[in-house]
């Protein structure tokens, strides 16, 4: 009889929130990935922009890890995303398109089925699985097959696409770009699991609506391990930020919009303090890209870095990169190893102690080595796609490319023989090529992209448009 109260005593010790942290250590790690939408490498405080306040991110990597040279794996959406919860190029799943670059409202194509995603596995080994925000993979509401449901997450609340892609009739061309939206120019659907709650959803209230529902995952999921991916639809054009901060910022309606962003930020880490979950849980937050620089004072700022949203330039793929975890990552680290959003697919599955599927290329590496100071990125080379072609390279400090254009525009793509060589570390702007100083550089990098050319299975692309809707 002792015996039996004795082990229920320490259940209830185990199960409480006081004790809960202490047995916490035996179970897997929680894990938490906050993706922005076209938020620029220069938009927050600890990455040097001078008049947005963001002090939870700030606070994030000052008692954190910063990454300086952190990549999406595309320059849009559709594909940058796919590749996070893959670990795969986009080349491989066929999730990008010269011409059709990110899925629209009345795409029928969508993430592959035989693709295994980040929460398939994790939801294999005992992990509770949530999305928040923009999914961006698959029109569900045409195909459910597309649903993140389907995929893995066990409970979703958010929009399908981008904010932007149910205008209303009476929306003028070009809206997007204006400052002076109006709320009744935009349709966008809110879902929460199969379910449409609100349409058009009231965006003024959609981060908070999305941090509320994180918060209640994490709450409702705090004595097992899960796995929250956070994608906020902002700051994607149109912008809208509620009553408490707008007007509030410096940098206008843009600012306004970071600066609720940064405060949804403090809210989820607060709740894994306030649940002792935070010693257990590792949270990474990124953009999906770089800013949209063709929206004005509506897009971001890319700091030090050329071009923006849509270009394979340093401002269209180096994003934020930081990385949270109380008593296990090195409090105000700062690192320069390349690494990049393919990388979180194998650092999570490590993390929860779940092998890599066989059989398939996968092109992300554990970070462990980086974020538990334990030693340099296994990272050593990185490509940079638009559509389906390979623009660039990078190995070292040196970037090479092999076609250039614009971000957007009219300009053709152009072809770079030998190509143009950049040193990021001299020249983030990259203005000055270098190719003429170091052909052996330039070799080697060619020598890179024939191994990674020679690993390609070109595949039909998931994101032709068929006009199914109007």
């Amino acid at each position: 009889m002792k015996r039996l109260l004795l082990a229920a005593l320490t259940s209830a010790v185990l199960l409480s929130p006081a004790g809960f942290s202490a047995g916490a250590a035996s179970r897997p790690p929680n894990l938490v990935i906050i993706l922005a939408d076209d938020l620029g490498y220069g938009d927050l405080g600890c990455y040097g922009h001078p008049s947005i306040r963001t002090p939870n991110l700030d606070r994030m990597a000052a008692e954190g890890l910063r990454f300086t040279d952190f990549y999406s794996t595309a320059e849009v959406c559709t594909p940058s995303r796919a590749a996070l919860l893959t670990g795969r190029y986009p080349i491989r799943s066929g999730m990008c398109h010269d011409r059709f670059r990110v899925l629209r409202r009345n795409s029928t194509g969508g993430l592959p089925a035989d693709e295994i995603t980040l929460p398939e596995k994790l939801k294999e080994a005992g992990y509770a699985t949530g999305m928040v925000g923009k999914w961006h993979l698959g029109v569900f509401a045409i195909k459910p097959e597309f649903h993140p449901r389907r995929r893995g997450f066990g409970f979703y609340l958010g929009l399908p696409h981008s904010n932007d892609m149910d205008p209303d009739p009476s929306a003028p061309k070009g809206a997007p770009a204006r400052l002076d939206q109006q709320a009744s120019w935009w349709r966008a659907p809110l879902f929460r699991n199969e379910a449409l709650m609100e349409q058009p959803a009231d965006q003024t209230k959609l981060t908070g609506r999305y941090t509320e529902e994180a918060v209640r995952f994490i709450r409702e999921n705090r004595r097992r391990p899960f796995f929250l991916y956070f994608a906020h639809s902002f700051p994607h054009v149109p912008l809208f930020a509620s009553g408490s901060f707008s007007g509030n910022s410096a940098r206008g309606l843009y600012g306004d919009v970071v600066e609720e962003l940064d405060w949804s930020v403090g809210q989820i880490l607060n709740t894994l303090r306030k649940e002792g979950l935070d010693k257990n849980t590792l949270v990474f937050f990124t953009s999906d890209n770089g800013p949209w620089l063709t929206q004005g004072e509506a897009g971001g700022s890319a700091g030090l870095l050329r071009d923006g949203k849509g270009s394979t330039y340093e401002g269209g793929m180096r994003v934020p990169g930081l990385a949270w975890w109380p008593g296990k990552i090195k409090p105000g680290t700062v690192t320069r190893e390349l690494a990049c959003q393919l990388d979180l697919f194998p650092t999570c599955l490590a993390l929860a102690g779940v092998e890599l599927p066989k059989a398939r290329v996968f092109d992300g590496f554990d970070l462990a080595p980086v974020l538990f100071g334990k030693g340099a990125s296994p990272r050593e080379v990185f490509f940079y796609y638009r559509g389906t072609q390979l623009y660039a390279v990078r190995k070292g400090p040196f970037k090479a490319h092999l076609i250039t254009r614009q971000a957007y525009g009219a300009d053709e793509p152009m072809k770079h023989d030998p190509p143009l060589l950049f040193h990021l570390p001299h020249d983030p702007s990259e203005r000055f090529n270098v190719s003429a100083n170091h052909p052996a550089v330039v070799a080697d990098l060619m020598q890179e992209v024939a191994k990674h050319r020679a690993t390609v299975v070109p595949v039909k692309s998931q994101l032709e448009e068929v006009a199914t809707t109007k």
